[in-house]
């Protein structure tokens, strides 16, 4: 039985939502005309997976700017609506358009509550399905910085919504989240499927065509193709498996792995950092808080970009080590700084010295975070899933970031305010045991495709 043959019955129920790329492909004679010649180059490059991933980053984009919306925003909406403090805390810890329209017309705080919830759904589907995209479209000597673009999104995302805050109020801040999201939608229509779900769904054709307009009408495909078959017939012949078999090396591994890096890289505190940075600058002394949570978001930024050259040169593995590291001694050095400063005058030098050592240790940690830990867990997450359960797996591993997420951000205000020295303490220890984690689960995926990963878990 043929891989179409096998999915032919179900398939009219499962249209791809994107193009498979047919609509790219051009006849014998069109190949002659000025139309052909004017897209020669860009085909030769094999252009089209690159703005198939800036389009799908604007995604992320609307994720960072979730996640930055809150700390310029937060003392504003506070005075405005009359918030108390655990009312704002719920509010910013419910991880899009309507979300956001909801946030800037609201009148009380029920609006607020739907607009985060609306915009908490949109973004746990993006922050699953946009690094799993860029992942299966991208060929294996660059998955690992283009899924990185998925994190660099992000971290543009929450800069933006830091450096907007400076200058606008809340609710405009709000109407202008909207446009993210407003430009991916339309743009979704003229990119290609992932030509592996498109094997997965027995569409072979047109998982060929996809495969091929990703990587250049010029180039030989046929390698790819041929691997790509090989690790679906398993997987086609049932759809469903049984409970028992998640037992399985093949599947317990990659799912504890997987989920085990998204927990820890939410309790390592980096959420509550982002969303409070207004309050952690204040609490350390610093004047100009919203100017700092710009530079913090600048930082975090640039600090991306190293990852999208250094994903694919130093690999996964030891950049996670690294990271998580190095936010160990930056988060040692702040927690210190905030136990010292409790038991010294206002008034001396000495308190100075620790609010600047107490903000250079967070840059650190911010640095050290976007380094591995930010974009490496989406990487690995979106490789190392068997493809007959990455859906279900993928969506409970996401879950389970946001859970924590949740919880992180729900518990951050209120542990600042009893003790941020303790709070600082609690997400040292936790980024000692993630290193801990990678040194004795983790596997390097750099330089392996995607089919050869899964025979690793085998």
């Amino acid at each position: 039985m043929s891989l179409r043959e096998e999915n032919e019955e179900g398939r009219d129920l499962k249209k791809p939502f994107l193009h498979t790329g047919s609509w790219y492909r051009m006849n014998n004679d069109s190949r002659e005309s000025s139309l052909y010649s004017s897209t020669q180059a860009i085909r030769d490059a094999s252009i089209s997976v690159f703005v198939c991933v800036l389009v799908v980053a604007l995604g992320p984009i609307q994720f960072g700017f979730t996640a930055g919306y809150t700390s310029p925003t937060q003392s504003a909406i506070i005075n405005d609506l009359g918030l108390s403090v655990s009312e704002s805390l719920i509010i910013a810890s419910v991880p899009n358009i309507i979300g956001w329209l909801f946030i800037s017309f609201a009148d009380d705080t029920s609006f607020l509550y739907m607009g985060r919830l609306l915009e908490g759904f949109g973004v746990g589907i993006i922050s699953y399905t946009v690094p799993v995209y860029i992942a299966e479209i991208s060929p294996q000597h660059l998955r690992g910085r283009l899924v990185s673009v998925n994190q660099l999104s992000v971290t543009i995302g929450i800069m933006l919504a830091y450096l907007l805050g400076i200058f606008v109020e809340w609710r405009i801040l709000a109407v202008l989240g909207v446009l993210p999201c407003a430009l991916l939608l339309p743009a979704l229509f003229f990119l290609p499927e992932s030509p592996r779900w498109l094997a997965k769904m027995g569409m072979t054709e047109e998982f060929q065509t996809a495969l091929q307009v990703l990587r250049g009408f010029d180039t030989d495909i046929s390698v790819e193709v041929n691997e790509i078959k090989r690790s679906l017939p398993s997987a086609n012949r049932r759809t469903a498996i049984r409970f028992a078999e998640l037992t399985q090396r093949r599947y317990w591994l990659p799912l504890m792995i997987g989920i085990g890096l998204l927990i820890l890289q939410q309790l390592s505190g980096i959420n509550a950092v982002l969303f409070y940075s207004n309050t952690i600058f204040q609490n350390a002394g610093i004047s100009s808080s919203d100017v700092a949570a710009f530079g913090v978001g600048a930082v975090q930024v640039l600090a991306t970009c190293v990852t999208l050259w250094l994903a694919d040169k130093a690999g996964r593995r030891i950049l996670l080590l690294v990271s998580s590291g190095a936010m160990t001694l930056s988060l040692l050095v702040v927690s210190i700084s905030f136990y010292v400063k409790d038991h010294v005058s206002e008034d001396s030098s000495l308190h100075g010295i620790l609010s600047i050592l107490s903000v250079v240790g967070v840059v650190v940690m911010v640095i050290a975070f976007s380094l591995g830990l930010g974009a490496i867990p989406w990487i690995i997450m979106s490789e190392i899933l068997p493809v007959n359960i990455k859906s279900l797996a993928g969506s409970v591993a996401t879950l389970a970031n946001w859970l924590f997420s949740w919880l992180v951000t729900l518990t951050a205000n209120m542990l600042f305010s009893k003790s941020s020295g303790g709070t600082f303490t609690i997400y040292t220890v936790v980024c000692a045991l993630t290193a801990g984690f990678v040194a004795i689960w983790v596997p390097e995926t750099k330089g392996k495709t995607l089919e050869e990963i899964q025979l690793f878990f085998k």
